[in-house]
């Protein structure tokens, strides 16, 4: 029954807010010291995919996947390479398709459930490396597709793939999706759809006249978005049929590895069906940690600066499941 109901989790003084922790996070931090080697590789498609090494010759690698609109480049990212590299282990950071700074070739892009883009990274790793311990960590739309990943392959996981960890997931994107909507979320809302919608455009003449330029105007709401975008260019019927579909909420019993979930009381992203906890107390691997505090992806150490708690939480997990004998927790 891995539902952890105290988490050790503290802000700095004065910053418990879920939206002030999530916007000082992503407007202040900075995280030097991590160097990638970018490597391109073809998905079956015809597509490709740019991945970022951060490697120095370790036994064991992380594997991370960014949020929505992300990429290798955020600080989420570079701070979670960072302390895993310290740590003793070699890191590579996936770049969606379109979030590398090249447009990718396809009418398609990524989006929460696109797990075979997933399996060929990993695919690619088995074939041009022999670690023989490997982690999955995701952030917000990363974790969705890590868990949901995890959830379909069950106990086909490749055997390296020893442990798990994704970090304020809207594991039940429905629910995420009108979290979203409310007013509150409107200054995260609109700033997604900019990029959103302006890649969508440049890619109306490659949808053979089922998407024009003219359709992004106006749009306000992921539903809206998923609607006009994501579910036609991707093999759904609807938003409603993509969330249904993709939601890694109705995967994670099926996990069969250890697996950690941290997602905040107070993330303004999500909604109440974000929490599984029934799925935690039901999973002999799935373990679900929900912080009072912590917006997202916003877990402050005290003082500010420093390595974030969820970094040190996420490695202190990935160790004890490794057998480290120096485990943090």
């Amino acid at each position: 029954m891995p539902l952890i109901t105290r988490s050790d989790y503290r802000p700095p003084a004065l910053i418990a807010n879920g939206h002030l922790q999530t916007v000082l996070t992503s407007l202040l931090r900075r995280v030097d010291g991590v160097r990638y080697r970018r490597e391109r590789i073809p998905t079956p498609d015809d597509d490709f995919l740019d991945l970022d090494w951060s490697v120095s010759g370790h036994e064991r690698l992380v594997v991370l996947c960014h949020g929505l609109e992300g990429s290798t480049a955020a600080a989420y990212m570079r701070g979670m390479v960072r302390v895993f590299n310290r740590a003793g282990w070699d890191a590579l950071g996936i770049n969606f398709r379109g979030c590398s700074g090249s447009p990718n070739r396809r009418v398609r892009s990524y989006h929460s459930g696109a797990t075979e883009d997933l399996a060929t990274v990993l695919q690619h790793v088995r074939q041009v490396s022999d670690y023989p311990r490997i982690g999955l960590v995701g952030f917000s739309l990363g974790g969705n597709l890590v868990l949901k990943y995890l959830g379909e392959s069950g106990r086909g996981l490749a055997s390296a793939i020893s442990w798990a960890a994704a970090v304020s997931v809207p594991c039940d994107l429905k629910d995420g999706a009108l979290a979203m909507a409310r007013p509150a979320c409107r200054p995260y809302m609109m700033r997604f759809l900019r990029t959103l919608c302006a890649k969508a455009r440049a890619k109306a003449h490659l949808a053979d006249g089922w998407l024009r330029a003219g359709d992004f105007e106006g749009l306000r709401t992921f539903r809206e978005f998923d609607d006009r975008y994501t579910a036609p260019a991707h093999g759904f019927t609807d938003a409603e049929d993509y969330w249904r579909r993709c939601s890694a909420r109705f995967y994670v019993g099926r996990i069969r590895i250890p697996t950690l979930l941290i997602n905040a009381r107070n993330d303004p992203f999500l909604g109440p069906r974000c929490y599984p906890t029934a799925e935690a107390r039901q999973s002999d691997w799935f373990h679900l940690e929900i912080p009072a505090t912590g917006g997202h992806v916003g877990f402050l150490p005290p003082g500010i600066k420093g390595d974030f708690w969820h970094e040190r939480r996420v490695l202190a997990f990935a160790r004890r499941r490794d057998g480290d004998t120096d485990a943090l927790a």
